[in-house]
């Protein structure tokens, strides 16, 4: 037969063949289906986002095109240029965002953000507001007050009455209605507090508008109706160009959070990156079931060789009748992955701040399918190349003398070349090839180590001193070495689905127990914002009084934007991923005499205490390892509207653990002399063996500094990590979610290969009670077999994740590595646990068989 009609033949007989049914490729389809859902639905959910935020751009960033400058307001002449760029027919907002403390009568007091708007806003999108009403008449001046519109959550913390008002800095407030959606909330940014929007005027009332304070000053635009992407990306350039010096941070309706869409790249790569884990897993069911079906179909496969049918065509028939049944599986996985995010956003979409509209997205579901089908011709090659290499006459003797058919190179070499397309297509598919490199090989990495547990454990119980060993031993320790047992299948997909799950949970207990114990000892206690640059002195004397032993910071804080590095501008630039977010926006900066506490230089010397030569700037040492720059480099930012050019003189190694007050860029002091600035302060209490009490401490002395210096915002640190902790339990929420299927997968590798099984346990408890077993004996050795083989899985599988869990935090997340003996344990013992009772379920179910009707089939 030539080749040109082989695989048609071929593909023939496996069509035939499926006309029985999908009879023993339940597990198969159920380990397919999983992995490919999870990879779809996960893919699928960040498309539903990214479309979301390309749909409603306009509306959630508040305009067409927005302008932000930080510490100042845009002068006469830049709001000239925006108008005339922007053309007739365009609107234009202006509103400035900064944090402040509010202050109720009663004292208590409470850390808000800020907005005020003007009577343009919003360009796009509605604010909605409870009772509902017109944005203008609900900002109106109420008597003495000014009427603000108000998160829900403000006057619950600071207990304020229906009616009743409040001050932020030297102003008089009254919340005339509840804030109930704010259509540019993404665009706003992080908050740490409750939002309060309130007119302009009502803003200059507070008196916090001083020179050096700590504002955003943002200038929306919306084009006239009809305006194009062109147009949009024409007006950004033209601001850039005659107005080069602005300092703008500038962003568009395609492109309103850079950095919202790149952790959502990243976070949907690991989630995609962990469903492709449970495909992995599920793929030692996938080479369970296909050994288990080509075994069933020994006599067919014997006929067609002895008819004269090559081993590769039986290979090519019985391969192309399995990539078939995959189909089916990973397309029914596919659909269920499209489903799933349509109902999460019916159950969940209210909460997200924009809407969400539910599609179909055929890359995420064709990535899902590639995935699929490349794990399950990974993983059926090699047991099906087996039944190429066996001889026909070895076919039919099975039953009595299984064959030990070594695997052909031919088919060696293919299964290499399926796993390097599957590790290729995840590369390729992949926003940040290195971290998926380093995961890919650590899942390749666990995966050999259990191959070589599976072979360490059979190779002890075949040479383990069992002739004065209890029968019931013996009877085990010869379930686990002979042919066709469950050793390798037991070990695989527990201890690969057990190493996930301790990985990512011990990942979880480390950054809670980091975030804890910079609550508990590092971190300072209060942050504090804005304090005035002439009495920055008098502030730390007060808080010193106030809460004596405390430790007390004080540091000058500008605001500052990256914009050429080496000459060449910021935008143009590639940076490392670890260093991107430097570019993102304006960021912290401050100048110094001397090197700042936490920080130790790594290159360069430091300037002279009386230094006065051209401005010089320390760098933090990963960012500028992230963006290629080194000592001698000169690097440019605007600040304040100026923009400052300084050769890089050092470079520090910051502890940013510790979360005291230090900086990426820290000038010299003659860099950026008569730019007005205010203080960033922090006070560390000294840690009590009482939290209750320490709380109230540092309640009383927040009321106290917002009544004494009304312009100072706080910020409690402890409420802060709180907030951090909570959205990194939401995150692990989703990995869990995520690892489940993974678990799932593992379960279902095991009880197939249980029920792969059954036929031979039935003939051996046939035997073995005809000689004389008794049916609890028989259990009591299927017990002891599965508990061996779990307990070498879940040893192997705990260390596994351990290791894992600490290269993942001390390497990539550089936190603190908790490990957890008791959660690591609970995971070890459900894995033997799980083990035990399947192999015992599977064992009752072959025994229950009556020994006579089987032994006449012998």
């Amino acid at each position: 037969m030539s080749p040109a009609l082989r695989l048609p033949l071929a593909l023939r007989f496996a069509l035939r063949s499926l006309r029985g049914g999908l009879s023993g490729f339940g597990v198969f389809l159920g380990c397919l289906a999983l992995g490919v859902g999870a990879i779809v639905a996960v893919n699928s959910l960040s498309a539903s986002l990214k479309d979301a935020l390309a749909r409603e751009g306009a509306a959630i960033l508040g305009g067409d095109l927005s302008l932000e400058l930080a510490q100042r307001a845009p002068n006469a002449a830049e709001e000239a240029l925006v108008a005339a760029a922007a053309g007739p027919g365009a609107k234009i907002s202006r509103i400035v965002q900064m944090r402040a403390m509010a202050r109720a009568a009663s004292g208590e007091a409470a850390m808000v953000e800020i907005k005020a708007v003007d009577a343009a806003w919003p360009l796009a999108g509605e604010a909605e507001l409870e009772p509902p009403g017109e944005l203008p008449s609900a900002l109106a001046r109420e008597g003495d007050a000014f009427a603000v519109v108000a998160d829900p959550a403000l006057p619950v913390r600071l207990g304020l009455k229906p009616g009743e008002s409040f001050a932020i800095g030297e102003g008089r407030y009254k919340i005339a209605a509840a804030l109930s959606r704010e259509p540019d909330q993404l665009a706003s940014g992080f908050g740490l507090g409750p939002r309060v929007l309130m007119s302009r005027a009502a803003l200059e009332a507070s008196g916090l508008l001083r020179p050096g304070a700590l504002a955003r000053f943002l200038t929306r635009v919306k084009l006239a109706p009809g305006a194009s992407d062109a147009d949009l990306d024409a007006l950004a350039a033209q601001l850039r160009e005659k107005a080069p010096d602005a300092g703008w941070e500038i962003r568009t309706r395609r492109n309103v959070s850079p950095q919202f869409e790149r952790n959502l790249d990243r976070f949907t790569q690991f989630l995609t990156l962990i469903g492709l884990s449970s495909l992995i897993i599920g793929g030692v069911g996938v080479a369970n079931a296909v050994r288990a079906h080509a075994l069933k179909r020994r006599p067919t496969l014997a006929t067609l060789k002895t008819l004269g049918a090559s081993g590769g065509f039986v290979f090519a028939a019985t391969l192309a009748e399995v990539m078939l049944v995959a189909l089916i599986g990973v397309v029914a996985g596919a659909m269920l992955g499209a489903v799933l995010p349509a109902l999460a956003l019916a159950l969940f979409g209210g909460l997200l701040p924009f809407p969400l509209a539910p599609a179909l997205h055929p890359a995420a579901i064709g990535e899902g399918i590639l995935y699929g089908l490349l794990t399950a011709l990974a993983f059926s090659i090699a047991p099906l190349g087996r039944a190429h290499d066996t001889p026909a006459q070895a076919i039919f003797r099975d039953d009595v003398e299984p064959a030990r058919a070594r695997l052909h190179l031919k088919y060696l070499l293919l299964t290499l070349g399926a796993g390097a397309l599957l590790v290729g297509a995840a590369l390729a598919l992949s926003a940040d090839r290195r971290i998926t490199l380093i995961y890919l090989a650590a899942t390749l990495a666990v995966f050999a180590l259990m191959r070589l547990v599976a072979f360490a454990l059979t190779l002890a119980a075949r040479h383990a001193p069992a002739a004065r060993a209890p029968l019931t031993l013996r009877l085990a320790l010869a379930g686990v070495r002979r042919p066709g047992a469950l050793t390798g299948s037991i070990v695989l997909s527990l201890g690969l689905g057990l190493s996930l799950a301790v990985a990512l949970a011990l990942v979880d207990a480390s950054i809670r127990a980091d975030l804890g114990e910079r609550r508990a000892q590092e971190a300072p206690s209060f942050f504090f914002l804005d304090v005035p640059d002439a009495r920055g002195q008098e502030f730390a004397d007060e808080l010193r009084a106030r809460a004596p032993g405390a430790s007390v910071e004080l540091a000058p804080m500008l605001r500052g934007r990256i914009v050429r590095l080496k000459g060449e501008p910021a935008e143009a630039v590639k940076p490392g991923e670890d260093a991107a977010w430097a570019l993102q926006g304006d960021r912290g900066l401050t100048f110094a005499q001397e090197i700042p506490p936490g920080s130790t230089l790594v290159s360069g010397q430091w300037w002279p205490q009386d230094y006065a030569g051209p401005p010089l700037v320390s760098m933090e040492e990963r960012v500028a390892r992230g963006l290629r720059l080194a000592v001698g480099d000169e690097i440019s930012v605007n600040v304040l509207g100026r923009t400052v050019s300084a050769r890089i003189a050092n470079l520090r190694k910051v502890d940013w653990r510790g979360m005291g007050i230090n900086f990426v860029l820290v000038f010299s002091p003659n860099a950026v002399a008569g730019a007005p600035y205010n203080m960033l302060a922090t006070l560390t209490l000294p840690r009590g063996e009482s939290p209750a009490r320490e709380a109230a401490e540092e309640t009383a002395l927040l009321r106290a500094l917002a009544a004494g210096w009304p312009s100072v915002a706080s910020v409690r640190v402890r409420e802060a990590l709180e907030t951090a902790a909570t959205l990194a339990g939401k995150l692990s929420a989703a990995v869990r979610g995520a690892s489940s299927v993974a678990i799932a997968a593992a379960i279902l590798v095991l009880a197939g290969a249980v029920l792969a099984q059954q036929s031979a346990r039935v003939r051996e408890g046939a035997i073995l009670k005809t000689l004389g077993a008794t049916r609890a004996r028989l259990l009591a050795a299927a017990l002891v077999e599965h508990a061996l083989t779990g307990t070498a899985a879940a040893l192997a599988g705990a260390l596994c994740g351990t290791l894992i869990a600490f290269a993942a935090t001390r390497l990539a997340m550089d936190v603190g590595f908790a490990f957890s003996l008791g959660l690591t344990l609970a995971a070890a013992f459900g894995a033997l646990a799980l083990a035990a009772l399947v192999g015992l379920l599977g064992a009752a179910r072959a025994l229950s068989r009556k020994p006579a009707p089987l032994l006449r089939e012998l």
